[in-house]
């Protein structure tokens, strides 16, 4: 496939400092590489959330700067790495010019290289279902390549086309980029609040259509059994009278 110029990383950081939305679309279908003890994992990303700064309320970045989130603020293309509920870590794409938060939340992805490290690294934290699971779900990735709170603020080094575009101080953290921007689904953002899933504004969840390794929006589902239960209540109502 020829690259596409339209989305053509340029050298440096420049690439990274569009909007987190865009960005976003973007890295999907990129592979990340991930060098560590036992070997390196390389994940397609399948599923990315976008969060801005001041003017979004589910951003970290939202009520301003903290030290929790100080990664946020790095020029575009650092990690930023934050632990959830003090119970698993969640890795993040920094976006935006230095001083200005903007960052892509890694969502889900496909292990396409030396799945057996990450189910081995799986399997240590907790149960593997299916290979699809691997990754399946910002905890479950962050684990299956071996990334946590010491990654937080690293850079990343780049590819695209065959040619490293972005260097980075070491190689074990690798971003190359697909060739062109790949059809994408958009809709609202998981486990955020009502004023943040306004679809209008916030339509920033991007994941690829018919991916088995997208993870589950629990909420929707959740919303959708309820309204199946309210539903079945209804016409028994009926049934009854």
């Amino acid at each position: 496939m020829t690259p596409d110029p339209s989305v053509a990383p340029v050298v440096g950081d420049a690439w990274f400092e569009r909007p987190a939305a865009e960005v976003a679309q973007d890295l999907l279908g990129a592979h990340l590489r991930t060098d560590r003890a036992g070997g390196a994992v390389v994940l397609r990303i399948t599923e990315v959330e976008a969060y801005a700064g001041a003017d979004d309320p589910a951003s970290h970045a939202y009520r301003g700067p903290s030290a929790r989130h100080a990664s946020m603020y790095l020029p575009g293309g650092h990690l930023y790495v934050y632990r959830h509920l003090g119970l698993h870590h969640c890795v993040n794409v920094v976006t935006g010019s230095p001083g200005i938060p903007g960052a892509v939340l890694l969502r889900a992805g496909e292990i396409v290289e030396n799945a057996d490290l990450a189910q081995q690294r799986r399997a240590a934290a907790g149960v593997v279902r299916s290979a699809v699971d691997l990754a399946r779900g910002p905890a479950r990735l962050a684990v299956a390549l071996g990334l946590g709170a010491a990654d937080d603020g690293r850079p990343l080094a780049v590819r695209f086309g065959g040619r490293q575009v972005r260097a980075a101080p070491t190689g074990d953290l690798v971003l190359t980029l697909p060739l062109a921007r790949v059809p994408a689904v958009s809709g609202p953002r998981v486990g955020v609040s009502s004023q943040a899933r306004d679809l209008e504004r916030f339509a920033w969840r991007f994941w690829l259509p018919d991916e088995q390794t997208v993870s589950v929006d629990r909420g929707a589902s959740r919303a959708r059994r309820s309204g199946q239960r309210k539903e079945v209540t209804r016409q028994a109502r009926r049934t009854a009278h």
